[in-house]
């Protein structure tokens, strides 16, 4: 699957908002919804839909997983979407053949959120740990 296929069309306007790294604010944002999104991957844990949960961090309308924080509703720049491993495999974003070598760098989900962050430029996966409480 491509990412054109994930992100259908953008509008303009949205463009000129990219030009600063949007990983500041994913930063910001991922801190503000860590308690959440822990209960959301260990729900899916839990209840047997999967032992690898992957949210997919994005800013405009994508077609995987189920959204749980909408950027519109929480006046955040993000909106976090809840899926699993089986699901990105079944739509063809990790190749079957992959699944061994992504579960090896997979790192615990009790200990960090595994992100799949889209931009128009790409997606890459990246790993934020939970904050402890001190």
């Amino acid at each position: 699957m491509d990412i054109e296929e994930l992100m259908p069309q953008q509008p303009e306007e949205d463009k000129a908002a990219q030009r600063k790294s949007p990983l500041i604010s994913l930063e910001k944002d991922l801190g503000l919804y860590a308690e959440s999104i822990k209960e959301v991957a260990v729900e899916i844990m839990v209840e047997g839909i999967s032992a690898n949960p992957i949210f997919v961090a994005h800013q405009h309308t994508v077609s995987i997983g189920e959204m749980i924080l909408d950027r519109s509703e929480l006046n955040t720049e993000w909106t976090i979407q809840a899926s699993t491993l089986e699901e990105f495999i079944e739509k063809g974003i990790i190749n079957p053949e992959k699944k061994a070598l992504f579960l090896k760098s997979y790192k615990r989900p009790e200990d960090f959120m595994c992100v799949f962050v889209i931009v128009p430029e790409g997606a890459n996966f990246i790993y934020y740990p939970y904050k402890t409480k001190q």
